[in-house]
C-alpha cells in the first residue's frame, strides 16, 4: 500500500477543543482493513473517497465522510484503491459546539449529508478542490474556528466538562456518585445531562476510557495481559477479555497482534509528515 500522512496541530485558539488533524492520501491494491475499537473522542472524517464501515451497532454501511461518535463498541473500516481526505479528532464538548449544539447518539456514525449541515457537509468537495495540504488544513480550521471561537454558539454545561475532564484524567476510574457529588447535581440529572452532551452515560464513558487506557498498553508492548488488568482496574485477566471482546470485537492478545501487524501504516504523530 502507498500513503502519505501529514498530521498537524491545531491552531492555539483551538487546542484543548481539537486534538489532531491528520491528512491522509492512500492507495491499496488489495482489500484494506482497519478497526477502530471502542472510544470516548470524536472523529470527524473529511474523506473524498467511499470506504465500507461494519460493526456490531451499524451493520453495514458506505460513507465517504462522516463523524464517528464516542462509542462502546467497534467498528472496521475497508477499503480498496484511493482514499484521501482530513481527520480531525475532537472532545465530545468541541464536537457538541460544532455540530451546532447536539451531541451525537453513542455509537451513531453519521453521514454529513445526514447531519442537515450544509456547510460541513461542502466541505469534502472544497478540500478535493485545493492543491496542497496547508490550504486544506486551512479551510478545515477555519469552520472550525468559526464555530468553536463563536461567543454566540451554544456549548456544553461546565459541570459535564468538568465531570469529562475528571473521567479523561482517571482513565474512568472514579465513581458516577463521586462524579454528580463534585458537579452539585443529583445522579440523575448528571447522567441525563451528560448522555445528552456527550452522547454515553457518564458509567459508560468510565468504562470506555478505562478499555481506552488497556488498549493503549496492550497495542504498545509486551507487558503480561494479567499486570494490564490489574494496572486498569479490572477484577482479573478474564475480566479484560470480556471487555476487549466487547469493545474491541476480539480479545487482548489477538488485538495485540493486530496492532503489531500494522504498526508501520500508523500515522505520524503532530509535526510529522510521513510518505511511503
Amino acid at each position: 500500500m502507498s500513503a502519505e500522512y501529514v498530521s498537524v496541530q491545531p491552531p492555539v485558539a483551538l487546542r484543548g477543543r481539537v486534538l489532531r488533524l491528520l491528512g491522509y492520501r492512500e492507495h491499496a491494491s488489495a482489500p484494506r482493513r482497519r478497526r477502530q475499537p471502542a472510544a470516548g473522542g470524536v472523529a470527524l472524517i473529511l474523506g473524498l473517497h467511499p470506504l465500507t464501515l461494519s460493526g456490531p451497532a451499524l451493520g453495514t454501511a458506505t460513507a465517504d465522510a462522516f463523524v464517528g461518535a464516542p462509542s462502546d463498541t467497534w467498528v472496521l473500516t475497508e477499503f480498496t484503491g484511493p482514499q484521501a481526505g482530513v481527520q480531525v479528532d475532537l472532545t465530545p464538548a468541541a464536537a457538541f459546539t460544532v455540530l451546532g449544539g447536539r451531541a451525537l447518539p453513542g455509537g451513531a456514525v453519521p453521514r454529513l449529508e445526514e447531519l442537515h449541515d450544509p456547510t460541513l457537509a461542502a466541505l469534502p468537495a472544497r478540500l478535493a478542490a485545493e492543491p496542497t495540504w496547508a490550504g486544506r488544513f486551512a479551510l478545515v480550521n477555519a469552520l472550525l474556528a468559526e464555530r468553536l471561537l463563536d461567543p454566540r454558539a451554544r456549548v456544553v454545561a461546565p459541570e459535564v466538562c468538568w465531570a469529562w475532564d475528571r473521567l479523561l484524567a482517571t482513565d474512568g476510574r472514579v465513581g458516577v456518585a463521586e462524579l454528580a457529588a463534585g458537579t452539585g447535581w443529583s445522579t440523575r440529572h448528571l447522567q441525563s445531562r451528560f448522555r445528552d452532551q456527550v452522547g454515553l452515560t457518564p458509567g459508560t464513558a468510565r468504562r470506555v476510557l478505562r478499555f481506552g487506557r488497556a488498549a493503549g498498553l496492550v497495542g504498545r508492548g509486551r507487558e503480561p495481559l494479567a499486570g494490564i488488568a490489574v494496572a486498569c482496574g479490572y477484577a482479573d485477566q478474564a475480566h479484560l477479555t470480556r471487555e476487549f471482546r466487547a469493545l474491541a470485537g476480539l480479545p487482548p492478545a489477538a488485538f495485540r497482534a493486530e496492532v503489531f501487524a500494522s504498526v508501520q501504516d500508523l500515522p505520524p504523530g503532530p509535526g510529522q509528515d510521513r510518505a511511503s
